[in-house]
């Protein structure tokens, strides 16, 4: 399983509030390009984002399901992404002073990515969910100054 943390300038909560908004999913998850639907009462266990992959015109719709969550902590998913595959993705947030440590575990469960061998595919992922902490960072950190708490 690929692991990649990032310490975002913000609390917990600041950071869960992104993770809880289901329509900022593909502001900040690579590969993510448009946000179709989310069920109500996103990030309970069970709730989807119908969530779109890839260019205008070759898209393909899927969705991603909520397999755990315990805000601000922890949030467990099931991604999609066919025809690549199926995946697990585990994002942990610790407290850090006034900061917080992000975490995202993700690996391919189904499907064709799971025949890449693994030291190659935790490099992909791991360059990805960079990027996508990275974008997370922006909106949490922005989100938390705006409000006047859990930033720098």
């Amino acid at each position: 399983m690929s692991t990649t943390t990032r310490t975002i300038h913000a609390t917990p909560d600041a950071v869960f509030d992104v993770l809880a908004d289901g329509w900022s999913y593909s502001q900040w998850v690579v590969g993510a390009s448009r946000v179709r639907d989310v069920t109500d009462g996103w990030p309970a266990e069970g709730t989807h984002i119908h969530h779109s992959v890839g260019a205008w015109p070759l898209l393909i719709d899927d969705a991603t399901t909520v397999r755990s969550c315990d805000r601000p902590n922890h949030l467990e998913l099931t991604v999609r992404a066919w025809p690549s595959g199926e995946g697990i993705v585990r994002v942990t947030c610790r407290p850090n002073g006034t900061d917080t440590d992000v975490t995202i575990e993700e690996d391919a469960t189904k499907g064709p990515a799971t025949l890449i061998p693994k030291p190659a595919r935790d490099l992909v992922l791991d360059r990805r969910n960079r990027e996508s902490l990275r974008r997370l960072a922006i909106l949490a950190e922005r989100t938390a100054t705006a409000l006047g708490r859990g930033a720098l």
